[in-house]
């Protein structure tokens, strides 16, 4: 029978365990982030690379348990906008996040594809702009048809991901003189500026984790379960990362604009590529889906124009806001620089995310905010607070 006009949503189903909890948020962390992203970790922080992944890992693990903490009170919240407005009490700072964190995916996206000429430029011979209009505009058409995304596609598609990571690991290894751990500790004051201006750009590659809090009506036991997925899923990240950056290390390949690519040769290096632009391809089209579902939500409240709020009867999607999204990405992806769009969605994104971390504190002391369904201490959001700022303030000054 139909739902009736005036009867009350069916809840969700709470399906999800711990471990397919956890795996589904590893997938979503792994991806494209650390593909495009080592690089630029490497000329900042030089051997040290690992520890920049280490500690821009534990400002993630923080920053997931205030967004789970959150998200238990309010599960019904449309993400950091709404957590921020409950926060701080103010419409007027929930409209800002809201705000930055549009531009945020947008030129996250943009980053994205702009470093997928990487992987992209193995198999096909173009000139860079041509490989990004290409990738921008056919994921935009396959957004605009209609894509549906579970989360077994997620994981089928991180698995491959982190198959390609192993596969570096291992690679690296073989390739490595010696594993010496002492060649990942700094000597001086300016080689432990470059961990932190690493882990700025680290941080990209652990974006994703925020997703698992908006979860909790379809985790089974969210209580217990919420908080220690999260922390499972990026300490599996930091892991898996801090070993690629070690083995690369190890390698000798720090001054290489493509480390990743660098360890393969011939066939396994065309083999490498196509993983590499599978994941890069995959980040580009998840996040114009997020950003067109931005634009929409944004229209329907009345906060961005009311066109980018209308669902094609055809293919059930936002199709304006999707092309407007798929508009934007492509014309900053195509006039920005790479490494400067990384910094920029890093700054946006650490900035929301402190915002979140402050509100969190701020909640934790309001007598009148509804009871949390995570248990965590209380040190954690005001550390969170603490590192995501300082992460953001290390690029700025």
């Amino acid at each position: 029978m139909a739902q009736g006009a005036g009867s009350s949503p069916q809840p969700l189903e709470r399906v999800l365990g711990f471990w397919a909890l956890s795996l589904y948020g590893m997938s979503v962390i792994v991806g494209a982030g650390v593909y495009v992203a080592l690089g630029a970790v490497e000329a900042r922080a030089g051997g040290a690379a690992p520890l920049s992944f280490l500690v821009a890992g534990l400002a993630a693990a923080l920053t997931g348990l205030s967004y789970a903490d959150l998200a238990s009170r309010w599960p019904h919240a449309a993400g950091a906008a709404a957590f921020v407005e409950h926060g701080f009490g103010s419409k007027a700072a929930g409209r800002v996040v809201g705000v930055a964190l549009t531009v945020a995916v947008g030129v996250a996206a943009a980053s994205i594809a702009s470093g997928s000429v990487k992987y992209f430029s193995v198999f096909v011979s173009a000139p860079p702009w041509a490989i990004i209009l290409v990738l921008v505009s056919a994921f935009t058409a396959l957004a605009v048809a209609g894509v549906r995304e579970s989360v077994g596609f997620a994981a089928a598609l991180g698995a491959l991901e982190i198959a390609g990571l192993l596969a570096a690991v291992a690679m690296g290894l073989i390739k490595a003189p010696a594993w010496d751990l002492a060649v990942f500790l700094p000597n001086d004051g300016g080689q432990w500026a470059g961990v932190v201006s690493g882990a700025f750009i680290a941080f990209f590659a652990f974006i994703g984790f925020e997703v698992l809090a908006n979860m909790g009506e379809e985790t089974k036991d969210p209580t217990r379960t919420l908080p220690r997925a999260i922390l499972a899923a990026v300490a599996l990240s930091i892991a898996l990362y801090v070993a690629v950056a070690a083995a690369s290390v190890w390698a000798g390949l720090g001054g290489s604009d493509n480390p990743l690519l660098a360890l393969f040769t011939g066939k396994a290096a065309l083999a490498f590529a196509l993983v590499g632009a599978l994941a890069v391809a995959n980040g580009v089209l998840v996040e114009i889906i997020m950003l067109s579902r931005l634009f929409y939500g944004m229209a329907r409240r009345g906060h961005a124009p009311a066109f980018l709020g209308h669902v094609s009867e055809r293919t059930r999607t936002p199709a304006a806001a999707t092309l407007a999204a798929g508009g934007i990405v492509l014309a900053v992806a195509l006039f920005a620089p790479f490494e400067r769009l990384l910094s920029l969605a890093n700054l946006l994104t650490l900035a929301v995310f402190t915002a979140v971390n402050l509100a969190a504190v701020l909640v934790r002391r309001n007598p009148a905010a509804p009871l949390s369904g995570v248990r965590a201490p209380a040190w954690t959001a005001p550390a969170a607070a603490a590192m995501t700022f300082a992460l953001a303030a290390s690029e700025l000054f």
